[in-house]
Parts: C-alpha cells; structure tokens; sequence
C-alpha cells in the first residue's frame, strides 16, 4: 500500500517537473509568438477576438506550448497590448524585441511568422497593415517574407 502511494506521487512530481521544465525551455519561444501576434493584431488599430482566438487555438494545440495555462498567455498578450496602448512605436520596438530572440533558431521563427500570418487572417482580411508588419518580423529575423507569401 505505502509502495503504491510512493510511486503515484513519484509520478506526480515528475509529471509537474516535466511541465516546469518544459516552460522553463519554452518561454522565450511564448513571448515572441505572443508578441509577434500582438504585433501584426494591432497593425490596423484594432484587435479582434478571433485573432485572440487563433493565437490561443495555436498555443493550446502547440506541443512545446501548451504547458502554459490561459491565464498566463493572456498576462503576457496584455503585457504587449498596454505597450501598444501607451505609444504604437514603443509597443512595436517592445514585441520586435521578443520576437528578435529566435533570431537563431530558425524553425522556431519560421513557425512563429506562420502562426503571425494566421492570427492576422483570422478576422476573414489579411489587410496590407498586418502583411507590412508581417514583413517588418520577417525583418527581423532574417527570412525572406516571400517564403510567407508576403510579397
């Protein structure tokens, strides 16, 4: 009986390991794709709930990203969009930021200008706004928008 209740809290305690470690890892990725969609999100001066929605969809479905919880991709989104909030340029300088850290990690990025794509499409119209910005983290980190169609 004792041994069987060690080893469901072995269990346990590797399983949340697990979780932290992986956060722990994955964290600056979190960021720049928060960030990236927070970018192209306000690039036409209004953030619509289905772009909220894509990116939440993409993050709950992400294998390396769903161990952050709801609450703790939407404290980060809200850290980005207080910045837009407060000034347009000093938000856009803050997401490059964040998003210029998988500059190096090529898979990575590319994914995160994607999933940037997809979130600016999700309200039916890709508009030229979102695509420029789109470009600028292309930019950013060093991929050629026209591998994004973004031509």
């Amino acid at each position: 009986m004792a041994l069987e209740w060690l080893k469901q809290r072995y269990n346990e305690v590797s399983a949340n390991l697990k979780t932290e470690v992986t956060k722990f890892k994955n964290k600056s990725f979190l960021e720049a794709v928060v960030a990236g969609c927070a970018l192209v999100a306000h690039a036409d001066g209004v953030v619509r709930p289905e772009e909220k929605q894509k990116m939440m969809g993409f993050l709950r479905n992400s294998e390396v990203l769903s161990a952050f919880g709801t609450d703790e991709v939407i404290g980060v989104f809200d850290k980005y969009a207080k910045q837009f909030e407060f000034d347009y340029q000093i938000g856009q300088a803050s997401a490059l930021q964040a998003v210029a850290k998988l500059k190096s990690k090529e898979a990575e990025a590319r994914l995160m200008v994607r999933v940037c794509c997809a979130v600016g499409a999700a309200d039916g119209n890709f508009d030229d706004n979102e695509k420029t910005v789109a470009r600028k983290i292309c930019a950013e980190l060093g991929l050629n928008p026209k591998d994004f169609d973004l031509t």
